[in-house]
Parts: C-alpha cells; structure tokens; sequence
C-alpha cells in the first residue's frame, strides 16, 4: 500500500512539487507522445459539445458542476496503448497455471488481453471453493502492472488543460477508476500543465478497492469520491469512456459525458445510454473560451466588467461570461 493510500483505494491530494518522470525529466505539457499516431477523432455528434459545457460551465438552465470525476484511464490517458495490457493478464493466467487452476478460466478469459477479467473470473470462482487470498495475490500483481505502465502512458488530447480550467473555475475534481489509485496518482504526479504538476488539481484519487464485485458498473467508487468531496450526486458530473462508466454514474444519480476518442466506442455509449457524448477536449475547450468562461472563480461580488471599451471583459482578460462561472 502506498504512502496515504486507504485500504478502500483512495489517495488524497498532497502537496507535490514539479511533476519529474523517473530518472528526473520534466514532464511539462505532456500532450503529445512520440509514437501516438492514433488522433483524437472529431465529435460526431452535432450539439452535444454545447450540452456538454452546459453540463461543466452551466448554462441554459443546468447549474455548473461543483465536482468532476474523471475516469482514468481514456478520459485522462492510455493506460494500456496499442493492447499493452496483454502481459499483465498473462502473468495472472501463468501464476493460475503454476497453481493448477487455469480450469477457472473459461476459454474467452483465457485469451482476453484485460486483466481484470481474469481478476473478476478468479473472484467468482472463489465464492464456490476456498482459494484463500488468491484474489488478493492477483490484485497485487495487476496494480504492479497498472503502476508500471502508468510510467509509460499516453496523455490524453487537452485533458491536462481541461483539468486546469475545471479546477481554477472552482470545480472540485477527483479520480474514479477501476485502476488501481496507485497507478492514476503516478500518473498524474509525473504529468504537468504549464508547470504544475496534474495531481495538484485534483483533491483525490479513487481507485479499485479489494472487492472486484465493487468495481463499475458498481457505483462504489463514485460514492466514495461524493463522500470525501461532502457534496450530493446532482451537483457532480462525471466523465467516462465506458458503457460501464455511464452504469456506475447512472446507479449513483450523477449526470455523465461520455468520451470516446473513435467512432466504436461513441456508438458504445450512446447505446448505452448515454445521452451526451463527444469525442475530442478541444471543442469543449473552445466553447468555453468563446462564453467567455475564462476559468477563475473570483471574490463574490467583484465586477465582471472591465471599463468601458465596447467590449465588455472580467477583470482577468476575459470577456463577460454569458454562462459564468463568476457568480
């Protein structure tokens, strides 16, 4: 178990200095991976950018959200790019092998390349039979997996400048992921926005605990974000990539955005009901920035309005909000 991390899977914000990679590197604005040839394609779906920063910023009747969970990996990274997660599982199913329980895997979750299928396989079998801390040993060997491969990672297109501004509009944000948090708070550590390492923007981090039967489609782990956070479900929305993702949100009454970076995984969710979908930061971004939404929550009852110039500005730079975060 990591430095302040629960045994439920959270880790809480600590005070972190500049996100450095191992062996020292500055990881500044890491949008971009060399080898990352697979663009965030364009949203498919006309309107829902608009619905979706009603949903953030407010607007049209929705109050802005006062928190954001992220799902981790998708929504912030690749944990596992271009099918990486095969080892892991690989080492779980050989471990299964040297013990002679490979028969607890049927033939699809012998050739999955997710291990936490093999995971949720293993802990099914062990309500019918004794397998001791079977379940626990392989929960330690795929949060290995997860913690090393979050060193290696992909960002996310505009998801650190998404963070950024959800945070400085006043946004409480959070983790809330299947992984293990370990895996996410490496993550974000070693991952900055214009100089400030990504985890001081999130107040924690909530990761898989030691039941898989509480992983998503279980709401468990966004109602542990909304209890640490001490605010209600409507005042939160969440952003997952997963069909799983919209579930757990759905059972836990909080409103979803759905990200899916290719077409497959918008049609995934929409069929699994999710009713705002995008895929791509930057045109959420971009909608921010043209309602004037400039990112800063200032002192209640500060002016918005700079002097009169014909064009009316907060005093930080940005025009007058038409949906504010000011208020």
């Amino acid at each position: 178990m990591a430095d302040g991390e629960d045994k439920d899977g959270t880790l809480e914000r600590a005070t972190t200095g500049e996100a450095t990679a191992p062996g020292g590197r500055t990881r500044d604005e890491a949008r971009h991976v060399p080898g990352d040839t697979e663009a965030a394609t364009p949203d498919a779906y006309s309107g829902d950018v608009d619905r979706a920063g009603d949903l953030l910023w407010g607007g049209r009747g929705v109050a802005a959200a006062r928190c954001v969970l992220f799902d981790f990996d998708g929504p912030v990274c690749r944990l596992f790019p271009e099918g990486r997660s095969m080892p892991v599982a690989e080492r779980l199913r050989a471990h299964l092998a040297q013990l002679g329980l490979g028969g607890l895997l049927s033939a699809e979750e012998r050739a999955d390349k997710d291990p936490h299928v093999v995971l949720r396989a293993v802990h099914r079998a062990g309500r019918e039979r004794d397998l001791g801390d079977l379940v626990g040993t392989l929960e330690h060997m795929v949060t290995e997996g997860e913690v090393r491969a979050a060193g290696e990672a992909w960002p996310t297109a505009d998801a650190d400048g998404l963070i950024r501004r959800l945070h400085e509009g006043g946004a409480a944000l959070a983790v809330v992921t299947n992984n293990s948090a370990r895996a996410a708070d490496r993550y974000l550590r070693e991952h900055a926005h214009r100089g400030r390492s990504l985890r001081d923007f999130f107040t924690a981090v909530h990761g898989r605990g030691p039941d898989p039967d509480l992983m998503k489609p279980h709401p468990d782990v966004l109602t542990r974000a909304l209890t640490g956070l001490g605010l209600p479900p409507d005042s939160a929305v969440m952003i997952g990539d997963t069909p799983t993702d919209a579930e757990a949100a759905r059972a836990a009454g909080v409103r979803f955005i759905g990200y899916g970076r290719d077409e497959a995984k918008r049609a995934r969710l929409r069929r699994a009901g999710a009713g705002v979908v995008i895929g791509s930061y930057a045109p959420l971004l971009h909608t921010a920035e043209t309602a004037g939404v400039c990112g800063r929550r200032h002192a209640q009852g500060e002016p918005h309005d700079g002097p009169g110039d014909g064009a009316p500005r907060c005093r930080c730079g940005a025009r007058s909000p038409v949906r504010s975060l000011h208020e």
